[in-house]
């Protein structure tokens, strides 16, 4: 049996082995994937599976992890214009459709894990950018991620590897 991440939406934990840690979700809070909208502040329920990371090699060592990792550079994006062909798609910036910038100054993606979510091939609207991702200092709710303390991201990272199941509940 495949080991999973498992996130618990209705009392936002994240448990894996012995690790159970206190997470935020969607401001809106949580609904199946099929259901989701891009833009909703849902974070979508499901089964996933851990791609890849992203991590701000000017602030943080490289993650201590069997995942595999990539130093973000500043011109690092995420598309979330659904009409667009590279729709919930890492791209590089300048980019002309609706975008996020992965290089923020606020510190939430100096670490990011990147899942399965809406992306072979992704559905235009059902979402984009939903991450695993370092909480904000003031505790707020995400736009549909899941956020993580970066004492317990830390935590997290050496338990992980490519292609581990997240189950998100």
């Amino acid at each position: 049996m495949r080991e999973h991440v498992i996130i618990e939406t209705g009392y936002p934990r994240l448990i894996l082995g012995h690790l159970n840690v206190p997470c935020r979700i969607g401001k809106a809070g949580a609904t199946p994937m099929a259901q989701g909208r891009e833009g909703d502040a849902m974070t979508p329920t499901g089964e996933y599976v851990l791609r890849f990371g992203l991590y701000r090699a000017d602030r943080l060592p490289r993650p201590k992890s069997k995942l595999t990792f990539r130093p973000l550079r500043q011109d690092d994006g995420w598309c979330d214009a659904p009409e667009d062909p590279a729709y919930n798609r890492f791209i590089r910036l300048p980019f002309a459709a609706s975008h996020e910038k992965l290089w923020r100054e606020d510190g939430a993606y100096d670490i990011i894990l990147v899942m399965s979510h809406n992306d072979s091939p992704p559905v235009p609207a059902l979402g984009s950018a939903v991450f695993i991702h370092i909480a904000q200092p003031d505790d707020r709710k995400t736009l549909g991620c899941i956020a993580l303390a970066p004492e317990d991201i830390v935590k997290l990272l050496p338990k992980l590897k490519l292609g581990m199941g997240v189950r998100i509940i």
